[in-house]
């Protein structure tokens, strides 16, 4: 590895830390200053799955061992492992020991993991829009999630929901209860006259696999128990049998998964924070991909992060594009 690819490494974390870390994690915003200073650290990066998320992965891979190694001195900086963590500024010593410890193991999961957060607080956002196309279409909905990892924003009608203080149960006896705090100069209203219909929902992780529970665990933030106990939460209540589980690349798979949603369901192909994943080509084909499913069939296409960090919505309506774009969205769906 040359030093132009360590200063493009580098810089991976650099904006790691300055634009998604500050005010929501210091430990990471720390350790992620520290490392793009470290060239060994770095280079333990090398062989991550091309579209990786370098730094989520690799403090993700060190979150999991240090689970199964609690009692490691780093273990006493983590929120997740310790109830009365030590000062996040003084971390990096036993973050770089431990990592030389168990670099084997790290380098492992590098080479084999991927960041599939599961993240059940965007589900805020989602509702509001499937609520509005149900609405409007009169048809239950057949659900198709592009990088769904576990599937459990397929379950979006299983959960209830707060916006701004204010309770909306779309299935009452639920036991994930997601705020999120709607900014707008116009008072936010949820439009939503009755449940959720969804038919059809295509997955691609078995949860019963403990493996990929952990995984999914592992990838949360230390510092944010609010959402490891909404997925954990998530995760024992959601009916898996509801789901179609798929293994393979949503790109290449998109055209077959199509025809496995009803023609009487109002097809739904949706993804968040995604395309951030995808390099420019690949986010260009699939959105061609959609404009020709729209072709032959009525086709909404929800998502973020292809254009800029709005969610989107397209229609395809007897073969005519209608493009609305409805918010900004923060990347944990706070």
């Amino acid at each position: 590895m040359d030093d132009i690819q360590y200063t493009e490494q580098s810089n991976r974390f650099i904006r790691f830390a300055d634009n998604e870390c500050v005010g929501s994690s210091r430990l990471y915003e720390v350790l992620a200053r520290e490392v793009a200073q470290h060239e060994w650290l770095l280079s333990l990066c090398e062989n991550i799955l091309k579209g990786q998320l370098v730094p989520n992965l690799l403090f993700a891979a060190v979150h999991e061992l240090l689970i199964q190694h609690s009692a490691d001195e780093l273990a006493t900086y983590y929120p997740s492992v310790t109830k009365y963590p030590k000062q996040a500024e003084d971390v990096f010593p036993s973050f770089l020991a431990f990592c030389h410890t168990y670099e084997s193991e790290i380098r492992h999961r590098l080479k084999t993991r991927r960041v599939l957060t599961n993240e059940v607080q965007r589900c805020p956002y989602l509702y509001p829009i499937f609520s509005k196309i149900q609405q409007q279409k009169k048809r239950s909905l057949g659900l198709l999630e592009i990088g769904t990892s576990a599937g459990l924003q397929l379950f979006v009608d299983q959960y209830a929901y707060e916006y701004n203080g204010v309770s909306f149960n779309p299935i009452n006896a639920s036991s994930v209860n997601i705020s999120a705090a709607v900014e707008s100069d116009e008072p936010f209203r949820l439009e939503a006259t009755r449940p959720l219909e969804i038919g059809t929902r295509l997955n691609n992780v078995d949860l019963t696999d403990e493996a990929e529970r952990s995984w999914l665990n592992v990838l949360i933030w230390p510092e944010h128990e609010t959402r490891r106990q909404l997925l954990q939460a998530a995760m024992n209540e959601v009916n898996l049998n509801k789901v179609t589980l798929i293994e393979g690349d949503g790109m290449t798979m998109l055209q077959e998964l199509v025809s496995r949603v009803p023609e009487a369901e109002m097809l739904c192909i949706f993804h968040t924070h995604v395309a951030n994943q995808m390099s420019r080509p690949v986010k260009e084909e699939l959105l061609k991909q959609v404009e020709r499913i729209g072709q032959t069939r009525d086709v909404f296409h929800i998502y973020n992060n292809i254009q800029d960090r709005f969610l989107h919505v397209d229609l395809y309506q007897n073969g005519q594009l209608t493009a609305l774009t409805c918010a900004e969205t923060e990347g944990h769906g706070r």
